[in-house]
């Protein structure tokens, strides 16, 4: 599957139409269902293959983020070989108590990962967390960017955000099945 087939992809898999609630307390009719594109192993096998390439070389661990980012670290993982850190929303309030699982992030060099990024407030709140577990992060890679600001809010936060599509794009790739 080339990266062209692969946007289509992901958009005819994950696109809803219907009546939604947004987070935002507004409805909607088109849904962007981004678990759909999450669950299939060929389209997550595919898009890991992709985002490898998107990985700085001296990355040491990749940390997933809850919920989205941990089955891309995942699959990233197995194809790349190195190891992931399962970054928490909160931490537990039982068992270990920790915000990070899996592989040890103190003094690596980290890059987030993430399914869709549209505020970027979860990354920075997460890369925070990662910061004072002694992880030194050199970029956000996300499958889509929603293109919503986050990018903008990441890079003042000195997060460099590296996407393997837009929402554009994809919606593009849409409107090209239409035309043909």
């Amino acid at each position: 599957m080339n990266r062209n087939e692969l946007a289509k992809s992901i958009y005819t898999t994950s696109h809803l139409t219907g009546e939604f609630l947004l987070r935002s307390g507004k409805t909607s009719n088109e849904y962007f269902d981004k678990y759909l594109f999450e669950a299939n192993p060929h389209i997550l096998g595919t898009i890991a293959s992709f985002m490898k390439e998107l990985i700085p070389s001296d990355c040491e661990v990749l940390a997933g983020l809850e919920m989205g980012g941990i089955p891309i670290a995942t699959a990233i993982s197995l194809v790349s070989g190195l190891p992931c850190a399962f970054i928490r929303k909160k931490a537990k309030d039982y068992g270990t108590r920790k915000v990070n699982e899996g592989a040890d992030i103190e003094g690596k060099k980290v890059v987030i990962i993430e399914d869709v990024i549209t505020s970027g407030g979860q990354v920075i709140l997460s890369a925070q967390d990662l910061r004072n577990s002694g992880a030194h992060i050199l970029c956000c890679i996300c499958v889509i960017n929603r293109q919503q600001g986050g990018s903008e809010v990441l890079q003042e936060a000195g997060i460099p955000l590296i996407s393997l599509f837009t929402m554009e794009e994809l919606k593009n790739t849409e409107s090209h099945n239409h035309s043909s």
